[in-house]
């Protein structure tokens, strides 16, 4: 690898600073931890932006910059400057490493679907009594009447359309903790209608 010569000894700060992409690399073969932190300092930025142009999501973005140099430290190797620059090489884990994870999640809410519908052939349909009934006014009261963290996870997953997963990061809450409130609160809505004389079949 070129200016393998400029490796020989120990390159202070400043040598780093001012070392090529290539001989970086070198260096972070052999375990300089100041030689990634310098890889990071000059390619960083447009690994992040890439990552958010993609992703539309700030915390994904910031794990796949974690992610993406993890791998430069774990497998430098991996690096051919014969093929192109670092930054190319890096961008192009970062695109490569995004979409796995966009398609992840597209099957993970596929998945989700499946389970609210298999829900509700279960015979625990209140989704779309919820908000079908959204505008009236005694399914409005039903739903201030419960809990906030109910309340709140209930009117963000069925009334904003959002994912639980987007709810639990809304909420700042565990996603198992999101389920269960939502779980709770249809319950405690499904009582209340009944009682209102909705009609709803336990």
């Amino acid at each position: 690898m070129a200016g393998g010569a400029e490796t020989s000894g120990r390159m202070s700060a400043i040598d780093l600073q001012e070392a090529s992409d290539a001989v970086l690399v070198v260096s972070i073969s052999r375990y300089r931890a100041d030689a990634l932190a310098e890889a990071y300092r000059r390619h960083a930025g447009a690994v992040f932006g890439l990552a958010r142009r993609l992703l539309r999501d700030l915390t994904l973005a910031e794990e796949i910059v974690q992610e993406v140099f993890l791998r430069l430290w774990n497998d430098p190797e991996k690096f051919d400057p014969d093929r192109g620059t670092l930054r190319s090489y890096l961008l192009a884990q970062c695109h490569g490493r995004s979409v796995d994870l966009l398609r992840a999640e597209t099957a993970r809410r596929r998945r989700e679907q499946t389970d609210l519908r298999r829900t509700a052939e279960g015979g625990y349909d209140l989704e779309h009594e919820v908000v079908d009934l959204s505008v009236a006014e005694h399914v409005k009261a039903a739903v201030a009447a419960l809990p906030v963290g109910e309340r709140q996870a209930i009117e963000l997953a069925y009334l904003g359309g959002h994912t639980y997963r987007e709810v639990a990061v809304l909420l700042g809450e565990p996603e198992g903790t999101v389920k269960s409130r939502i779980r709770a609160g249809l319950r405690r809505l499904r009582t209340e209608l009944q009682s209102a004389g909705m009609g709803f079949e336990a």
